[in-house]
């Protein structure tokens, strides 16, 4: 019979255990029947190797809970052992054997770990892990089998500072620093799933210049099971650094808004629309009905729509009849309409198509909406209507005007405003992606140049939030925070990618582009109970009238005079480049 080789290693034990053991009892001259003690001993040997498989362990996976777990049932073996044959033998000679073979098997595996399993892995690269917890406990021990040596933990929790983990020392940020001084480390991972955004905005400002390198591990509902952390670790992006995570979201009331109900979500692959689509999947809608003019776009979000029944409609919603007959088969409870051209120079260079797409289009929806009884609409409006300068911003207030002059019907409408959105087809940080991994300088309007931005899962939830409270004719708010500095995004970008001679140009203003954008809060806005969420006032406008100028707007001559007209506070103008 052949003897493998995990259980050749466990003989080797058994007979290095029971020789000490013999040993050990002989120099202190303490007598026993050998005849009894072989028997005894023996059996328990047989039982340990053939009813606990001890032979089956993999030495080269070896942890501190492997130890633990054959710990305990050793120990409820003696037990065992010693109900039987505590008439037959001392219980000293089978405890003093059984601790000398946990003892031996212990140190055997671990010494083949440590000195076997990793002597041919070379250390080339150094690795600092910031936090201390379980994950980083996990990643310590996953990055034994690599060529990353950890150098230390980092974590801000006093009572570990200065204390060990494996080995690896926990210091504190300021320790951190000092230690490697200008010689930067090859790799920082943040290492703490759960972090509160600012910590980690904190963390990267704070050790970012010492390290070539930083990953950070997603958070826990995105980790994968059964899968090692170090394969899930994901560089940091300008999303990480820019994400607010609100701290007001009221998933109970867009669960209760959207539970049970069958959806319309116009414009449903683009980048807002798949986003709505995901969320009201997640909150429990019964039906989503999905409809976008793309083929390509309609058939990605149907493909990722799995877990809710769902129906693809390839339409546009300028087409007012083929809109009807999407009504009248599927009866929407809620249409959330995203569809809109948005493109600020595009929407400049084919005015006359951005105004059929974007309020006639609305107008379409609204009108169908009120129609078949739809119980609520929400319009997905922007910053840019708000005293706009471009043609995209006046024609997304007319749509604001028409949804809000068309309230007071069974159905409720309410729009949501809100600015840029990371990540967006069309926005920036694609573009700007794109220019880095081809090695060109990035090309920023204006130095000065300023826009809000928030995350798309950010914006969605709270837009299914503003729909839930509202109860028709208002126009919310979304607070953005604080604008920011498109070369300040620029350079995060550049720092991030490191790459190096990657430079920013400034090539002007572009037609009907503002510099700021305007504030999303004033005075004039009403809070709602989510400090997320405000109202911006009313704006009254006959609606018999505005439909009247809407019919002359199509057929006008002079477009950007007439939308004027409708939006007193339209200024299209072109600022005056570098």
């Amino acid at each position: 019979m052949n003897i493998d080789k995990p259980l050749l290693n466990f003989l080797v034990i058994i007979v290095l255990s029971f020789a000490t053991f013999l040993w050990t009892f002989f120099i202190f001259h303490i007598s026993f029947d050998e005849k009894i003690v072989l028997t005894v001993i023996s059996i328990r040997i047989i039982a340990s190797l053939f009813i606990f498989r001890d032979y089956s362990l993999s030495w080269s996976k070896v942890s501190p809970k492997t130890f633990l777990l054959k710990s305990v049932v050793y120990i409820v073996a003696f037990l065992v052992y010693a109900t039987i044959f505590y008439t037959y033998i001392h219980l000293s000679f089978l405890a003093s054997e059984l601790f000398l073979y946990i003892f031996i098997v212990n140190f055997m595996m671990y010494l083949y770990y440590y000195l076997v399993n990793r002597s041919h892995i070379e250390k080339t690269k150094s690795v600092v892990i910031y936090g201390a917890g379980k994950a980083g406990i996990k990643l310590e021990s996953e990055f034994s089998d690599t060529e990353y040596k950890v150098k230390y933990f980092v974590d801000d929790n006093k009572i570990l500072q200065n204390r060990s983990i494996d080995a690896v020392l926990v210091v504190s940020s300021e320790y951190l620093k000092k230690s490697i001084g200008e010689n930067r480390v090859d790799l920082l991972v943040i290492a703490i799933p759960s972090a509160p955004q600012e910590l980690f905005k904190k963390i990267y400002a704070d050790l970012s210049p010492y390290f070539k390198e930083l990953k950070i591990l997603p958070s826990m509902d995105k980790i994968l099971e059964n899968k090692e952390f170090t394969t899930q670790l994901k560089d940091i992006s300008v999303e990480d650094l820019l994400a607010r995570n609100p701290q007001d979201l009221d998933k109970e009331k867009i669960a209760e808004f959207i539970k049970d109900k069958t959806i319309l979500i116009t414009g449903a692959g683009g980048s807002i629309g798949s986003e709505i689509c995901r969320q009201c999947e997640k909150f429990g809608a019964k039906k989503l009905i999905l409809l976008d003019n793309s083929e390509f776009n309609l058939y990605t979000i149907s493909e990722e729509i799995q877990k809710t029944k769902s129906v693809s409609v390839m339409q546009n919603v300028v087409n007012k009849e083929l809109l009807e007959k999407t009504f009248k088969i599927y009866m929407p409870e809620i249409v959330i309409h995203a569809a809109a051209y948005k493109h600020v120079p595009m929407v400049e260079a084919n005015i006359y198509e951005a105004i059929v797409n974007n309020i006639v289009g609305t107008k379409n929806v609204i009108d169908l909406s009120l129609a078949y009884g739809v119980q609520k609409v929400v319009l997905i409006s922007t910053d840019k209507a708000v005293r706009p300068t471009n043609v995209m911003g006046a024609t997304k207030r007319i749509c604001e005007l028409y949804a809000q002059n068309s309230n007071g019907f069974a159905t409720d409408i309410v729009a949501v405003r809100f600015g840029n959105v990371l990540g967006s087809s069309g926005s920036v940080i694609p573009k700007f992606q794109s220019q880095i991994n081809n090695g060109h300088n990035i090309t920023v309007t204006h130095p000065e140049i300023t826009r809000y931005f928030m995350l798309i899962p950010e914006a969605c939830e709270l837009v299914l939030q503003a729909g839930a409270i509202g109860t028709g004719g208002e126009i919310f708010i979304l607070d953005m925070g604080e604008p920011i500095k498109i070369v300040d995004l620029a350079k995060k970008m550049i720092a991030l990618s490191g790459k190096e001679g990657i430079e920013i140009e400034f090539t002007g203003l572009r037609a009907g582009e503002k510099l700021y954008e305007e504030l999303l809060i004033d005075a004039k806005s009403v809070k709602t109970d989510y400090k997320s969420i405000l109202i911006a006032p009313p704006t009254k406008y006959d609606r018999d009238k505005l439909n009247k100028d809407i019919a002359e707007l199509l057929v006008c001559e002079d477009k950007l005079t007439k939308l004027k007209e409708i939006v007193p506070e339209f200024e299209h103008k072109v600022l005056p480049s570098l």
